[in-house]
């Protein structure tokens, strides 16, 4: 999220525009390449952990065969749906990072499920650390010659993916017995069997997640690629362009405006900020899933925990979203300068908007990963999926609201399926409606909306040009006292959450 904008800012909007759909799309068929052994393998050595050096041999030959078959299904539908040669090679990179993201994933499960938490708290983050200080000698140093492109940012990201891959490869080879990898045909069959439901609900949540922007970028039409070229070069940084300049770069923008790639680098613009705050409440769910695991186990009530993790997290989801909402020009305004933002400003607000739900599945859907409910979840997903493709044809096609209205399809999907899985719990679990707790979460968003609509109203027209984080500060740290004054949260409530992990 940090490096991204000025390699977007780099490269054009559209070629962004392109790529983003296209990595976007590599995601579709992540069940070739995981076939749900990562969630299954969590909660298996979380319960079970002296069958990691049984298990870990056979599962990683397991998993290098997936890819395989992954990136060449993957290849084949990309020529399918009409991706030409130049766009099967960025596809192609981009599924082997597919690949070493899932390795990473898995290899990190097991460290999860053991409980080193550091261990894999420090692999989170090291894939984005190289790609970030790769990308920085690419656009700010004369360490390699010539304009950035898009294949550059995706060799470094995979550099870094690859990098990371081996240090946690070696990471968790070192908490087991075995190292010797073999092929095991009646293993592996057995492990994909039991990983088959897993596998269904990992293809249906990817397919509403992701679809967006591939349908926005192959609904469209294409562009005028000679256009595209041209003001991709307009948009290059440019302290003194010309009227002239000025000029042109509004007429092709106007030209362009509508076409898939560049509505692609709107939605991209407005997602990626979206995609950063995610995965603060995933790295929350890795932690609750063993947690659940363990519990449900040993029978332990999981009431408690459910309330702790879900207040704690909804806390922050809300101050994000509603704060997206009153300083969406502010933040976008200092990602990708003022002048140019045009829809994004709207299609921002409504992706934040997002984070609430996300954050509620992320609880909620760990819960029920952890108890095995997974015909519910797979129900739910396969729900959402059609509920998100059908919205998306309607806004992109009939309505044509362009990257707009695969936003409201995202929001409502988002919204519908996070509300499915409160039900689905409260069912399963037979947990009684907290009045108590949706009373205080409401009074939670009035007050945080009264307090983020007086900082922005006040103190960004009494600052300088950067006030507004001064605003966006003080609401941040005036909702998190709000929620501390009406008992949302509380420090007993914290140190509790700790205490179960």
């Amino acid at each position: 999220m940090v490096i991204e904008p000025h390699v977007q800012n780099s490269v054009g909007n559209g070629s962004y525009g392109e790529y983003f759909a296209i990595a976007n799309f590599s995601f579709l068929l992540n069940i070739l390449l995981d076939f749900g052994i990562t969630n299954f393998n969590n909660k298996n050595i979380a319960q079970n952990n002296h069958l990691l050096s049984k298990h870990f041999s056979g599962l990683f030959v397991l998993k290098l065969m997936l890819a395989a078959v992954y990136i060449i299904a993957t290849i084949i539908v990309g020529l399918i749906i009409g991706y030409d040669g130049r766009l099967t090679k960025l596809l192609l990179v981009l599924g082997f990072n597919q690949f070493l993201i899932s390795l990473v994933l898995y290899l990190r499960s097991n460290l999860q499920a053991l409980h080193f938490f550091k261990t894999d708290a420090f692999l989170s983050v090291l894939d984005r650390i190289i790609m970030i200080g790769v990308v920085s000698l690419l656009l700010w140093t004369n360490f390699f010659p010539g304009r950035m492109d898009v294949m550059d940012f995706v060799y470094a990201q995979t550099f870094g993916y690859f990098l990371t891959a081996v240090i946690a490869f070696f990471a968790v080879v070192s908490n087991t017995k075995i190292i010797r990898l073999r092929w095991n045909l009646p293993f592996s069959l057995m492990i994909l069997k039991k990983s088959y439901p897993f596998a269904i609900l990992v293809l249906l949540m990817t397919f509403y997640n992701r679809i967006d922007t591939v349908m926005l970028e192959r609904l469209l039409p294409k562009g005028n690629e000679a256009q595209t070229v041209r003001l991709n070069e307009l948009r290059a940084p440019n302290l003194f362009p010309t009227a002239a300049q000025k000029e042109e770069r509004i007429y092709l923008e106007k030209e362009l405006k509508h076409t898939g790639a560049e509505q692609s680098g709107v939605y991209a613009k407005a997602f990626r900020m979206l995609d950063a705050v995610s995965m603060v409440a995933y790295l929350f769910s890795i932690l609750l899933l063993p947690m659940f695991s363990r519990m449900l186990k040993y029978k332990e009530p999981v009431e408690q925990l459910i309330k702790l993790a879900f207040t704690l997290l909804i806390t922050v989801a809300v101050v994000v979203a509603i704060g997206s909402v009153f300083y969406r020009t502010e933040i976008m305004g200092m990602l990708y300068g003022k002048e140019y933002l045009g829809d994004v400003v709207i299609v921002f607000p409504l992706l934040m908007s997002c984070f609430v739900a996300i954050s509620t599945s992320y609880i909620f859907g760990s819960l029920l990963t952890a108890n095995g409910n997974l015909r519910e979840l797979n129900i739910m997903a396969f729900c959402g999926m059609l509920i998100n493709v059908t919205l998306n044809i309607i806004f992109i096609k009939v309505v044509q609201m362009d990257a707009i209205g695969t936003a409201i399809a995202s929001l409502t999907t988002q919204l519908i399926t996070a509300t499915a899985q409160v039900l689905i719990v409260s069912r399963k679990f037979k947990l009684k409606t907290n009045y108590r707790l949706l009373s205080t979460l409401f009074v939670y968003i009035a007050g945080v909306t009264a307090i983020a609509n007086l900082t922005h109203t006040y103190i960004l027209n009494t600052s300088s040009a950067y006030g507004w984080l001064l605003g966006f500060g003080i609401m941040a740290f005036s909702s998190l006292a709000w929620a501390f004054a009406i008992r949302l949260i509380s420090i007993k409530g914290i140190f509790r959450i700790l205490k179960y992990g």
